[in-house]
């Protein structure tokens, strides 16, 4: 098999782009780590070579190892035995490799046996991942709770859990209930605080727990009685060590089916409380959803990239009527689109990856020393800009990737619908990517704020103001000319004054900026790079088409038109 990291030139152009020297200068802090870890970088070049290293590594075991596993992986799946989950026979040889190759812990302090990565490179290995088998990333990929953890916890906690997750222990994240899915204001799962020997115990059920029989868990527990909102929440770690919690079943699910989904019941669970008492949903959850949220879209990516390659290969491949199906204009327009949607993807998914990763740096920066006032002013400025672009990025990148995994399948015709191609299996794992961690629909809830308080707008202005060479300006005035139609949408929307209007045309607003804003990335690519033209080119003028229609229908819609869209609720 191929190395999925050598043999996609654009992701080592995107760990190639300029804000890396200031996101490597923030991570190493002038480089401390260089005369105490002997794997530490001495300077930027060294730090990127690492970087490159690592994803080669990760690029040859996704190849090699990861995607040949993945179709037996899918039809064998995980089972419970002895109340514990037993991953499919491939889905343990791909974690034994990867942990094996030390690719645990990924970003966690070299001090917690990490390797202190920033954010960007990580989130590319879980892009090759992704690639090479969308349902094993959900295991090996939750080892973002380690950074919830490093982020949250104290000292203590943080030395005895961290080093175990770095050295191969696998996550999880029990957040959701049977009747608490979106809604986790409603947990009910208890959390007590037992006087006599000064320890917490859980009791209740969760339900769709990613890789829910994982060695260290993060659990959403009600702490303080007689409350029922998020103010009453905290959040606890768990060790499967104590073998307090009952498998009650591993979900059967449509796709990603190596990665278990449980049902677990807390009988007298002993947990360790992170952080401070009802910040649990307000703020280290949230923080935690972030993450993961980033994390899906670096699997939609992933997903994308394998649907277009396998609609790539078939249509070079199947003749009709006396020649490849690739030659056909309905062929190759709808994998020319294909490719536009993926590289629009990629460039969001590594420029909001960019975001987090200088505003994070400088979070673990100021536990260390004082941030000066321009650093401060910095962080909030890159942290306004992540919390605006991760709903962006989910939303955005997981349609698209059911897009591409729908026209791939297309592509292949009536051999796609058998289990003969691994497109099926795509298919299948790609449906769940706007469903968890947030519904399209809750991120676009998120990211009207963006809307609303022109945090859009004024990102888009910078892209407008940056330098272009001369034959890349008609770009940038289709462009400009969309965002004149985008504000003028918002305008319209927002002078109406009602909640409920807004919300009836919040997505058709949140796309709107995404198209604009995915156009200039792919056009900023361009300036670096001129292969990124022709997918710009085709995003720029597919968006424009998109946004007119979403601009008309909003010119032509009042209050009035919510009662019609009423009324089937009221006739159901």
């Amino acid at each position: 098999m191929a190395n999925f990291y050598t043999d996609n030139p654009d992701l080592k152009f995107h760990l190639n782009h300029p804000l890396m020297k200031k996101i490597v200068a923030l991570k190493e802090n002038d480089f401390e780590d260089k005369d105490k870890f002997d794997y530490a970088p001495m300077d930027f070049e060294d730090a990127m070579d690492s970087y490159e290293k690592v994803l080669d590594i990760v690029g040859e075991i996704s190849g090699d190892i990861v995607a040949p596993n993945a179709e037996s992986v899918d039809a064998e799946g995980p089972k419970i035995v002895k109340n514990e989950v037993i991953y499919a026979k491939g889905t343990q040889e791909n974690l034994d490799a990867l942990v094996k190759a030390g690719l645990m812990g990924i970003t966690l302090p070299r001090k917690y046996e990490g390797l202190n990565f920033p954010i960007v490179p990580y989130i590319m290995a879980a892009d090759l991942v992704s690639r090479a088998d969308a349902g094993f990333v959900n295991i090996w990929g939750l080892q973002d709770c380690a950074e919830t953890i490093n982020e949250f916890a104290d000292e203590d906690q943080k030395m005895r859990f961290l080093p175990r997750i770095s050295r191969g222990e696998t996550a999880a994240m029990d957040l959701t209930e049977p009747d608490a899915g979106s809604d986790l204001q409603a947990v009910q799962l208890k959390a007590t605080f037992n006087e006599d020997d000064g320890k917490w115990y859980l009791n209740g059920v969760k339900r769709f727990i990613t890789n829910g029989d994982g060695d260290v868990s993060l659990v959403l527990a009600r702490s303080e009685a007689g409350t029922s909102d998020g103010r009453g929440l905290s959040m606890f770690i768990y060790d499967r060590a104590h073998k307090a919690v009952k498998i009650r079943r591993i979900e059967n699910k449509m796709g990603i089916k190596g990665s278990p989904t449980c049902e677990l019941v807390f009988k007298d669970a002993p947990a360790e409380l992170v952080g401070s008492r009802k910040m649990g949903l307000i703020k280290y959850v949230m923080a935690l959803m972030n993450g993961a949220r980033l994390g899906i879209g670096a699997q939609s990516v992933g997903i994308s990239e394998a649907a277009y390659r396998e609609a790539l290969e078939y249509a070079k491949e199947r003749e009709q009527f006396g020649k490849s199906i690739i030659k056909f204009p309905a062929v190759y327009e709808l994998l020319a689109t294909m490719k536009a949607k993926l590289d629009a993807s990629r460039t969001l998914l590594y420029e909001t990856s960019r975001y987090v990763d200088v505003y994070k740096a400088y979070m673990h920066l100021a536990e260390k020393r004082q941030l000066t006032k321009e650093e401060r002013q910095d962080m909030k400025y890159y942290q306004r800009l992540a919390d605006f672009f991760t709903p962006l990025l989910k939303g955005m990148s997981s349609e698209y990737s059911n897009q591409l995994a729908y026209d791939s399948l297309q592509i292949h015709g009536g051999s796609g619908f058998m289990k003969d191609y691994p497109i099926e299996r795509i298919y299948r794992d790609a449906r769940i990517t706007t469903i968890y961690e947030g519904t399209t629909q809750l991120q676009v809830v998120a990211a009207i704020r963006g809307v609303t308080t022109d945090g859009y707008l004024k990102r888009i202005r910078e892209f407008e103001a940056m330098n272009l060479r001369p034959e890349l300006h008609s770009f940038r005035r289709t462009l400009i000319g969309m965002t004149e139609e985008y504000e003028k949408a918002v305008k319209a929307v927002v002078a109406v004054g009602d909640n409920e209007y807004l919300d009836f045309h919040a997505r058709r607003l949140v796309e709107m900026a995404g198209h604009i804003i995915m156009g200039y990335l792919l056009l900023l690519d361009t300036e670096r790079d001129d292969k990124f033209r022709t997918s710009t080119e085709i995003y720029i003028r597919m968006g424009r088409a998109e946004n007119r229609s979403r601009a008309e229908f909003i010119a032509n819609s009042s209050l009035d038109d919510l009662g019609h869209f009423k009324q089937v609720q009221e006739n159901v």
